[in-house]
């Protein structure tokens, strides 16, 4: 699948990356048009029967996932592994997990997407393996070997100084340091500020090597139809790198450079959180993240969860929680400075949900998640819908499964129609990789596509108007128009270079709100909102736009053409 790419430069002024790394990277333009749509593999479709999704079901449902309009998959892990952290804890980057097929299977599902226009990202683990990958094993055996730094190890089987260790489990006289769990042991990318004789340079030989083995990793499944990578913690394999990352940067450069010469069609979404950081390492995308390192609501929370508690909605004061009261500033605040230095540089991405965070519902009802989705899809940067979201899948409080925790309930099942198991699967219900949602009101595609005011019909409008309009675009340029400081209502502009203008507005509260449109913007905006009768193109609850003055009713979300 050859596109034309559109390039810009990764490298700001301030940068300080050798000049053997510095390097233009190109984002193709198929991520122009991209909406991605996030696959759990174990809990998507199950096609043989044994309780656990596998690559065929993904296979199989293509045609809904084409039909929704999504034309991009990014498919959590599915390489070989023990499964103590969900596929996060990988045992060999070069096989597919026998649960869910073999390497030709993953390879038929590139090929059938491709068919259909769909790319496919695949979820690659770069700074941990789980114990028992080869490396692992032969990383931990006395005698030196080509693997003896593939990993963190310290000089004392007793110590693991100020980073979290295991020791006593191998016959080297050291500990390793872990990344998270247990299970998963930190591969050696060096350290960019040392203070242990153990402690090895981002540029050392074996740091180098470690690079290398990643870079081969990406190439194999490139080289098999892969179109790219989401990356897990792409920010954190440099340690000690302080809150620049000049290092994980550099690594990033070095070995996406790489990559990417060969494979100049090739995406990669990071999951970093800081877009100036995540594209000067090289990234096409970074992710709007939930992180609250803090203890504070980041601008994604106060748009869609400002509360711990998944199930609690009189608490949350999110911008979508009709009742809540909240502002959009909370977002904009956070949103926009980062938009503005990054937006030349690559695609800032929003996301309805993915596999770590709480499901909206059952915490924002319907038609606040309806609105919620219609921001989503309609900002710039590549959208990407996480399954089951589309349909109103709900947050629900199960014991952990494989190293998920509170992450659990938002990885159930697909839930497909109204029988057996909600037509996941075929297995008996205690076979199931995580139990299919009990209620009577189990929301599911099958009636979904049947009725017209459903939330997966307005999805599917959502995203073709996206497709249909230039001026939505992931690169399409983005103006605020209206965030009044005491009220609900936003709206925004989204413009393409050939012309077209769109003006997004969306009141997710109780109350009507107006706007005064009538003010002439600036030439660089080129926009007018004087003009009367303009009828939206997709309109959710009432709004009407009469001489300059938006009149927008409650939970409402519209689109309106406007002329240059």
């Amino acid at each position: 699948m050859s596109d034309m790419t559109q390039q810009h430069s990764t490298i700001g002024e301030g940068d300080e990356s050798p000049e053997s790394e510095r390097s233009s990277f190109t984002h193709p333009a198929w991520l122009q048009t991209a909406v991605f749509y996030e696959i759990y593999p174990q809990s998507f479709y199950d096609s043989n029967g044994d309780g656990i999704g596998d690559l065929q079901g993904i296979i199989e449902k293509l045609d809904y996932i084409s039909a929704l309009g999504c034309n991009a998959l990014w498919i959590n892990p599915c390489f070989d592994s023990p499964f103590k952290d969900a596929g996060y804890d990988v045992r060999d980057y070069r096989r597919v997990a026998s649960r869910y097929g073999t390497n030709g299977d993953l390879v038929r599902l590139f090929q059938e997407s491709h068919r259909r226009g769909i790319h496919v990202l695949l979820d690659l683990v770069p700074g941990h393996t789980s114990e028992e990958h080869t490396w692992f094993e032969r990383s931990k055996q006395a005698e030196h070997n080509p693997y003896s730094d593939r990993y963190i190890w310290t000089d004392s089987a007793f110590h693991g100084y100020t980073m979290p260790f295991v020791g006593g489990e191998s016959d080297r006289d050291a500990t390793y340091i872990l990344n998270f769990f247990k299970c998963q042991p930190a591969l050696n990318f060096g350290f960019a500020k040392r203070d242990r004789p153990w402690q090895q340079t981002p540029d050392s030989p074996a740091a180098r090597r470690t690079q290398d083995a990643m870079i081969d990793v990406m190439r194999f499944w490139l080289g098999q139809g892969c179109d790219g990578f989401r990356v897990d913690m792409a920010n954190s394999l440099v340690k000690n790198d302080g809150d620049n990352k000049p290092e994980t940067i550099r690594a990033w450069q070095h070995m996406l450079g790489a990559v990417k010469t060969e494979f100049p069609d090739s995406a990669f979404v990071s999951e970093w959180g800081v877009p100036a950081q995540s594209f000067e390492a090289g990234f096409d995308m970074d992710f709007y993240l939930d992180w609250r390192w803090d203890g504070k609501g980041n601008g994604y929370n106060l748009l869609l969860r400002d509360v711990d508690d998944a199930l609690d909605s009189r608490h949350d004061h999110s911008y979508f929680n009709a009742r809540g009261g909240g502002s959009i500033h909370g977002f904009l605040d956070q949103y926009l400075p980062q938009y503005e230095e990054s937006k030349s540089k690559g695609y800032f991405s929003l996301i309805t949900g993915n596999h770590d965070t709480p499901r909206l519902a059952p915490r924002l009802d319907q038609r606040e998640r309806a609105i919620a989705y219609g921001m989503i899809m309609t900002m710039p940067g590549v959208p990407f819908l996480y399954y089951g979201d589309e349909i109103g899948m709900r947050y629900r409080t199960l014991p952990t499964k494989e190293g998920g925790y509170a992450r659990t309930g938002s990885r159930t099942p697909m839930q497909w129609d109204g029988g057996r198991n909600l037509g996941f699967s075929s297995a008996p219900g205690n076979r199931l990789y995580l139990p299919v949602e009990r209620t009577p009101d189990a929301p599911n595609v099958t009636e979904q596509l049947a009725d017209e005011h459903s939330l997966l019909r307005w999805m599917g409008l959502l995203v073709s108007t996206r497709h249909d309009h230039e001026a939505l675009r992931a690169g399409s340029a983005f103006h605020t128009l209206a965030a009044p400081e005491h009220g609900r209502a936003f709206v925004y502009l989204r413009g393409s270079d050939s012309g077209e203008r769109l003006v997004v507005a969306m009141n997710p509260g109780l109350h009507e709100e107006k706007i005064d449109l009538s003010v002439s913007f600036d030439d660089a905006t080129g926009y007018h909102a004087n003009e009367d009768g303009r009828a939206p193109l997709l309109l959710l609850g009432c709004q009407s736009w009469h001489r300059g003055e938006l009149t927008m009713g409650p939970q409402s979300f519209a689109v309106f053409a406007v002329d240059r």
